[in-house]
């Protein structure tokens, strides 16, 4: 049995109740929505007016949100959050779990696709559904020794997600674990990769004193997020990672608490995910012809590489291979060659997991018939060859894959401690991963 934390450190609660009437007067400038006290500044940097109007805005899209659950009821999310499933306390994902009235799930499906309403505050991906997959987390209401995560994950690939967003960690520790990603965890991954969704996860909220490793987002074939200031600078608190994929805005970000007509602003690699996951809802809608495999690509391809450059497999533990662009990463040309180290690093595992499961799927052999044997006729032909090219390929890649998996292990060396939070602020880089403060804004 095992269990992910939602831990509310309340000790570390930081609230400034400001007045709703002040920040509607002094509303910001009308490209960049939220409010003036916490601007959505991504909405400038990536010109994502202009996105939307290209049909870049998440349109066939649908977001899996692995979290506590939506409120599906505010009218800023209305019609945008379609039912899911609520593996803790029963139901279709449309209510909000967590006992602190902020809202982690509903928080972060209004980072992605809210309609503007409190405060301004806007999603980014307006036109993607979310679907809602609550799992049972220490901090929400219904709270137990399972967290579901690999059959949420299973559950998301078999109900039409195409981009799995888990705002969500938990902490693997070397005198208790052996493996950074928990194998039944890591299948769900293969299961969802081979039908083509993108996963996406928090990298931690540890900063850079920590060396603990967070999963999901050490699995292989996830891409890890890191967050961000209004200045491309790596936020104090987000985790540093041999195994990060690339960082995200995630220090003063606005969203909707679960109880209607509250707002709050907070930093954290949760809301990084989010915004990720909804960058890569506006690539899918633009280029809808994509494989899963391409979007990631596409959005590696086109990262901010002013930190390190994106067109190599070089990546820096505190940025990944760099800073997310949603506007390059829809506007701009991708060389044919370019590189996607998140796939290559899982490609051989997935041939692997995919050649068992046409094994398993393929049909069992007719019995022999004994009583009226028949007659086989074979020609002699030449011998295989045991170097052959294609085999030398798959040595090739098998012996990648061992590689990789071994880098992973000893990065971790790691402990089964599943006690997973919604990883979101982290105001002091001296807190714990799994607590996190924000101000309240509405």
């Amino acid at each position: 049995m095992r269990r992910r934390a939602l831990a509310v450190a309340t000790a570390i609660l930081s609230t400034a109740i400001l007045s709703t009437a002040i920040l509607s007067a002094a509303a910001p400038a009308a490209a960049t929505p939220g409010p003036q006290n916490a601007p959505e500044y991504w909405f400038d940097s990536w010109h994502v007016p202009q996105l939307w109007q290209s049909g870049a805005d998440g349109h066939g899209v649908v977001i899996a949100e692995v979290d506590t659950g939506v409120n599906a009821g505010l009218p800023e999310l209305k019609g945008r959050i379609l039912p899911g499933i609520d593996y803790g306390g029963g139901g279709n994902g449309q209510v909000d779990r967590q006992i602190n009235s902020f809202g982690h799930g509903t928080a972060m499906a209004s980072i992605m696709v809210a309609r503007p309403g409190l405060l301004g505050i806007e999603g980014l991906a307006p036109a993607a559904k979310i679907i809602p997959v609550a799992v049972p987390l220490t901090g929400t209401a219904d709270a137990a020794g399972n967290d579901h995560l690999a059959d949420a994950i299973r559950w998301s690939a078999d109900h039409g997600a195409k981009v799995i967003s888990m705002s969500l960690g938990g902490t693997r520790l070397p005198d208790r674990d052996t493996i950074p990603c928990p194998e039944d965890e890591q299948q769900a991954i293969y299961y969802a990769l081979a039908k083509g969704d993108v996963l996406l996860a928090a990298s931690g909220n540890g900063g850079a004193g920590s060396s603990a490793v967070e999963e999901p987002g050490v699995c292989l074939g996830v891409v890890s997020v890191g967050a961000v200031d209004a200045t491309g600078t790596v936020a104090s608190f987000s985790s540093r990672h041999p195994y990060l994929t690339m960082s995200a805005p995630g220090v003063n970000i606005p969203s909707l608490g679960r109880e209607a007509g509250t707002a709050y602003s907070g930093d954290g690699t949760s809301q990084a995910t989010a915004l990720a996951s909804a960058a890569v809802a506006l690539v899918w809608s633009k280029y809808p012809h994509l494989t899963g495999q391409q979007v990631v690509t596409r959005v590696l391809a086109t990262l901010d590489a002013h930190t390190t450059d994106a067109h190599t497999t070089r990546q820096n533990p505190a940025y990944g291979y760099g800073i997310l662009d949603a506007y390059r990463a829809v506007t701009e040309s991708v060389p044919a060659d370019a590189t996607n180290p998140v796939f290559t690093a899982v490609a051989p595992f997935l041939l692997r997991f995919r050649a068992f499961a046409r094994a398993s799927a393929a049909p069992a052999p007719n019995p022999v018939d004994t009583a009226h044997p028949s007659v086989g006729v074979f020609r002699v032909g030449a011998s295989p060859r045991l170097l052959a090219p294609r085999v030398l390929d798959g040595l090739f890649l098998a012996a990648a894959g061992l590689l990789a998996l071994v880098a992973l292990a000893a990065w971790a060396l790691i402990g089964r401690h599943r006690r997973r939070a919604p990883v979101m602020v982290e105001a002091a880089p001296d807190r714990p991963s799994d607590s996190y403060s924000w101000q309240q804004i509405e």
